[in-house]
C-alpha cells in the first residue's frame, strides 16, 4: 500500500540515526516487545505479510511521533491481538481481563525461539513455473497504488533496471497479507541511480531491489 511506512527516497525526514554498538536493544522493555511479538505471532493467528500490512496500517500521525521502532512493534500488536479477538479493546485499554483466554491455540516453545530469531523462516518453494524473466533481460517496475500490501518500493515505480539475479519461486507477499498462499518468482533488479534519482545522483550509483514478477513488465 501507499503508506507513510515507504519512506525511500523522500527528502525532510532528516539523518537517519547511527546505533552504537551490537546491542540490537537500548531499553529493556524494547527487549520485552521484541520477545511478546515473537510469542503472539507464533500462535499462528496471522503471517509476517500479515504482520507487516497492519504496520503499514498505522496512521501517520502514529508512525511518526517519535522514532522508537519497538513503539511501532506495539502499536501494531494492539490492533492484531483484538482483530484476532484474542482480547477485547475494553481489556486492552484497562489492561485487565475480563473474559476467559481463548484455548486450543499453539503456543511458541522456548527451545524453538533462538531458531526462530537466528535463521527467521523461508518463503521459497519448489515450484515447475517457469520464469517470465531471465538475467540480462531489461525490466520496468510497474507504476502501481495498491490498496493493499506491497513489497515493491515506491521509488522504483516506473524505472527501468536489468534481472541480476533469479531468486527462484517464493510465497506473494501482496497475496500472503490477504491469505491467499500464491506463488511468484523473485529477481533481484539492477537500476542505475540516475534513473531513480535523476540527474543529480552520485556518479556510479547502482541500486539492487528485489521484486517479485507481477512487479515488473518487459522494458
Amino acid at each position: 500500500m501507499n503508506g507513510i511506512h515507504d519512506m525511500g527516497g523522500m527528502h525532510g525526514f532528516g539523518k537517519i540515526p547511527g546505533i552504537d554498538g551490537p546491542e540490537p536493544f537500548h531499553h529493556d522493555w524494547e527487549r520485552r516487545m521484541f520477545a511478546l511479538n515473537f510469542a503472539v505471532g507464533g500462535l499462528g493467528l496471522w503471517n509476517i505479510d500479515m504482520s507487516r500490512a497492519e504496520m503499514e496500517a498505522t496512521p501517520p500521525e502514529e508512525y511518526l511521533a517519535g522514532d522508537d521502532y519497538f513503539r511501532r512493534f506495539l502499536l501494531r500488536l494492539e490492533r492484531l491481538v483484538v482483530k484476532h479477538a484474542l482480547v477485547s479493546q475494553e481489556e486492552l485499554t484497562a489492561g485487565l481481563e475480563r473474559e476467559p483466554a481463548r484455548t486450543g491455540l499453539n503456543t511458541l516453545r522456548p527451545q524453538q525461539v533462538e531458531t526462530m530469531v537466528r535463521n527467521g523462516s523461508s518463503s521459497m518453494r519448489p515450484s515447475t513455473r517457469q520464469a517470465r524473466f531471465q538475467v540480462g533481460d531489461r525490466v520496468r517496475a510497474l507504476r502501481i497504488n495498491p490498496a493493499t500490501h506491497t513489497r515493491l518500493p515506491r521509488y522504483i515505480r516506473g524505472c527501468e533496471g536489468v534481472i541480476k539475479l533469479m531468486q527462484g519461486v517464493h510465497v506473494f507477499p501482496d497475496a500472503s497479507a490477504l491469505g491467499n498462499q500464491d506463488q511468484q518468482w523473485l529477481y533481484s533488479v539492477l537500476f542505475d541511480g540516475v534513473d531513480v534519482w535523476g540527474k543529480d545522483a552520485a556518479p556510479g550509483l547502482e541500486i539492487v531491489v528485489d521484486a517479485f514478477e507481477p512487479y515488473l513488465e518487459p522494458a
